[in-house]
């Protein structure tokens, strides 16, 4: 089977999950500036993880044009990762609405930390699936750009405990590190 069949289902999955992260987003109770204000923090954490699913679905789309066939342990390492993804408007709503505390932010830290590793997983799934000739291999290398990302979300956790904000602030390092697609495997696939 091809990528493309899987890129549309996920592209979809994905698609439903901003929706329902827009439609957390509640209109201000009161029509003064203060009330608006009150929302900030539910409408930061939106703007946050949008990017981050868009940073998923730019990247995906890439993974998967270096993918020259789809077997099983590639589609269920997909579903491994949709559903890591899936959880984000859970931890988004949660974090904006208790506005940054410690135990939401490192919640919505875990969700990014397994959505990362699923992510690799299935980077992982993809290179086995397509052997020594992969593209996706020659791409990544040593892939120093996505272990440098699981260690990051790794100590925003840790220090989502004692300073919240350092938690958010290293969110927002690592989505700045990402918010350009993968240009190695854009260049693997000119290459080709």
């Amino acid at each position: 089977m091809g990528s493309g069949r899987l890129e549309a289902f996920s592209d979809g999955v994905l698609a439903i999950i901003i929706t329902i992260m827009v439609l957390e987003l509640k209109s201000p109770e009161g029509e003064g500036a203060g009330a608006l204000l009150s929302l900030a923090p539910i409408f930061f954490s939106y703007v946050l993880s949008f990017v981050y699913v868009g940073i998923y679905w730019t990247n995906h789309h890439h993974l998967l044009q270096a993918c020259r066939r789809v077997s099983s342990g590639v589609l269920w390492a997909n579903l491994h990762l949709l559903f890591w993804l899936s959880l984000v408007p859970f931890a988004t709503r949660w974090i904006g609405e208790n506005h940054y505390a410690s135990l939401p932010t490192a919640v919505y830290g875990i969700n990014l930390l397994l959505a990362a590793m699923a992510y690799w997983i299935l980077q992982q799934a993809i290179i086995s699936n397509d052997g020594q000739t992969s593209l996706l291999r020659k791409a990544i290398g040593r892939d120093l750009k996505g272990r440098i990302s699981l260690l990051l979300y790794a100590m925003a956790v840790l220090a989502a405990f004692a300073l919240p904000w350092l938690a958010q602030a290293i969110y927002v390092l690592v989505a700045l590190i990402w918010i350009i697609p993968d240009r190695r495997i854009e260049q693997a696939l000119i290459e080709d």
